[in-house]
C-alpha cells in the first residue's frame, strides 16, 4: 500500500495546508480538495503504468516479465482492494515453494479472488489465466497481459489449448507463476461449481508442482467500499510435488483438489468466518 501512503502524505501534507493558508478556503473544502487529489493521483499511477504497457506486444507470448509493470501490477491491485474495504487474511504462505514456479489453483466466488491473490502472493509472481473479456479493455488488458496475465477462450478448444501451452512455456521458463480457476467462472453461491481438469495440464506440462488454495468471504466485497471493510481469507493448503501431479489423471487430481477446496471452505463456515 505504498503509494496510497504516500498519496495521502501529499494531499494531507501538501494540498490541504496550501488551500488553508495559502487560498484561504475553510478546512471542510481544503479537505474535499485534498481528497479530489488523492483520488486524481490514483488514476495517474494506473495511467502511467498503462501507457508504458502498451509497449509491450500484445500478439505473442511474452520474452520475460517487465519487472517495474509487475510492481505497479501489484501497486494497483492494491489500490483497488483498498477502494473496496477488502482486507485480506492469508494464511499457509509457508507451504509454498521457495524457489521455482508452480500452478495456483482455487476455487472462484468473486471478481475479487484474483486481486486478493496475486496481492497477497507478491512475492511469488502469480499471475492469472482469465476470461477474454477481462482483457479486451486495452488500456487495463495489455497492462495485464504485459506482466503474464492470458485469456482463455473456453468455447473453442484449440485456443484453450493454446493458451494452456503458453502458461506452461512461462512457468518453465521462470517468467511467472500461473493461477487458474477450474470452475471456469464465479460461482454464485456457496457451492462450488463442477471443476474443468483441462487447465490442470499446464502443471504437468512445466513439470511445476500445484499450490492448493481456498478463498472464502470474496462474495460479500463490493467495488466500492471505501469506509467500511470485509475481511476475505486465502488459505494456502497443500502444495502437491511435480512428481505426483505429473504421474496422477488429471480428472482424479482435479477431484482431489477440490476435495480439498472443500474440506476447507466447510471449516471455515462451521466458524463462522
Amino acid at each position: 500500500m505504498v503509494p496510497v501512503l504516500c498519496f495521502a502524505a501529499v494531499s494531507l501534507l501538501g494540498v490541504f495546508p496550501i488551500c488553508l493558508s495559502v487560498f484561504h478556503l475553510g478546512a471542510g473544502l481544503a479537505l474535499l480538495i485534498a481528497f479530489g487529489v488523492f483520488l486524481l493521483l490514483h488514476a495517474l499511477f494506473f495511467l502511467f503504468f498503462a501507457l508504458i504497457a502498451q509497449t509491450v506486444p500484445g500478439d505473442r507470448p511474452l520474452e520475460k516479465q517487465n519487472q517495474l509493470l509487475r510492481w505497479g501490477a501489484v501497486q494497483v491491485l492494491s489500490i483497488a482492494n483498498f477502494y473496496a474495504g477488502v482486507r485480506p487474511v492469508i494464511t499457509g504462505l509457508e507451504k509454498l515453494p521457495e524457489e521455482g514456479r508452480f500452478l495456483f489453483v482455487s476455487n472462484h466466488r468473486s471478481a475479487f479472488d484474483p486481486l486478493v491473490a496475486m496481492t497477497g502472493l507478491r512475492d511469488y509472481n502469480v499471475f492469472f489465466i482469465s476470461k477474454p473479456s477481462n482483457m479486451r479493455f486495452r488500456l487495463s488488458g495489455r497492462f495485464a497481459y504485459a506482466v503474464g496475465c492470458l485469456p482463455i477462450d473456453r468455447d473453442n478448444d484449440r485456443n484453450a489449448l493454446k493458451t494452456i501451452l503458453t502458461a506452461a512455456d512461462y512457468m518453465k521458463r521462470g517468467i511467472c507463476s500461473i493461477g487458474v480457476y477450474p470452475e471456469g467462472t464465479r460461482s454464485r453461491t456457496e457451492e462450488m461449481l463442477p471443476f474443468h481438469s483441462g487447465c490442470l495440464k499446464a502443471a504437468q506440462r512445466a513439470k511445476v508442482p500445484i499450490a492448493v488454495g481456498a478463498v472464502h468471504g470474496t462474495e460479500k466485497a463490493k467495488r466500492f467500499k471505501l469506509f467500511s471493510t470485509t475481511k476475505v481469507f486465502l488459505d494456502i493448503l497443500e502444495v502437491i510435488p511435480a512428481e505426483t501431479v505429473c504421474s496422477m489423471r488429471t480428472d482424479a487430481l482435479s477431484e482431489h483438489i477440490r476435495s480439498m477446496i472443500q474440506t476447507d471452505l466447510d471449516r471455515r463456515r462451521e466458524q463462522g468466518a
